[in-house]
């Protein structure tokens, strides 16, 4: 980790490639562009508070909160006064997947999921190790890694789904196989399993148990489409303990039962 000193910090200047920092101020660090860069910059703070001032106006960046300052806007940013700023930051030359962004000279979202926090965390981290490793394929690799953090800001900007309920859809997808408690998922989250079930339905239009069963069933048939499971196999990996179960909500999703399905999709 980088910790860096000093009233003002000299600006870089743009270099037309992919480079980063880890790095951890106190409220004395800022950087003036009156210009603007050619490049673009991501930050993602991991604790702390920053700030950046454009034209528009301030905005500040706070934990699990990822920032994209456009190319070519004349920007102030630094540590908010009486606090430190723990941040992982880009510069790139931008990738077309930043026209499926919001036209904001900033633009800041909340990642609430810890899930999408730790992908997001992680490609940061890919980013800066390829670029000072500098091994063959290294700017293919940060271009693949930038653009999974930008995917996941227009993920996340495009389904506005309530923060406790995009949790719970990540509780599920990582315990697919296992035995779900609604009251235990409920505890996790904090609030009530009548609320999170009402609210759940109200977001998704399916009740939880409805759309972990419909997870579970999709991901059964693409295991007996391209793994070779058998109907019987394929129940037991995605934690269906009772295969008629399995068939009943096989049959809901597909029209046919899970054994007709795995036989129409065998090649000729």
């Amino acid at each position: 980790m980088r910790r860096s000193a000093g009233r003002h910090v000299k600006p870089l200047e743009s270099t037309g490639t992919i480079f980063g920092d880890h790095f951890d101020q106190d409220d004395a660090y800022r950087l003036r562009r009156p210009h603007g860069m050619k490049d673009w910059l991501l930050v993602y703070t991991l604790h702390g508070e920053g700030y950046v001032r454009t034209p528009a106006g301030e905005k500040r960046c706070g934990p699990g909160q990822l920032g994209l300052l456009r190319a070519n806007i004349a920007h102030e940013y630094g540590t908010v006064q009486g606090k430190r700023w723990n941040f992982l930051w880009i510069h790139y030359p931008g990738l077309p997947e930043n026209r499926m962004l919001r036209h904001e000279e900033f633009l800041v979202e909340t990642l609430p999921d810890e899930r999408v926090r730790g992908r997001v965390e992680q490609a940061f981290r890919n980013v800066l190790q390829d670029s000072l490793d500098r091994l063959d394929l290294w700017e293919a690799l940060c271009e693949n890694s930038l653009r999974e953090i930008l995917l996941l800001l227009a993920q996340r900007m495009n389904k506005r789904l309530d923060p406790r309920v995009e949790q719970t859809l990540g509780l599920l997808s990582r315990s697919l196989k296992e035995d779900i408690r609604i009251d235990a998922i409920s505890r996790e989250i904090g609030i009530s399993g009548s609320r999170l079930a009402h609210l759940f339905k109200q977001e998704t239009g399916y009740t939880i148990v409805e759309h972990l069963n419909q997870m579970r069933v999709r991901h059964a048939a693409l295991l007996m489409t391209h793994s070779g499971r058998t109907a019987n196999e394929a129940a037991q990996d995605v934690g269906f303990n009772s295969y008629n179960h399995f068939a009943d909500q096989f049959r809901k999703q597909y029209g046919v039962s899970p054994r007709q399905y795995r036989q129409a999709c065998k090649p000729t």
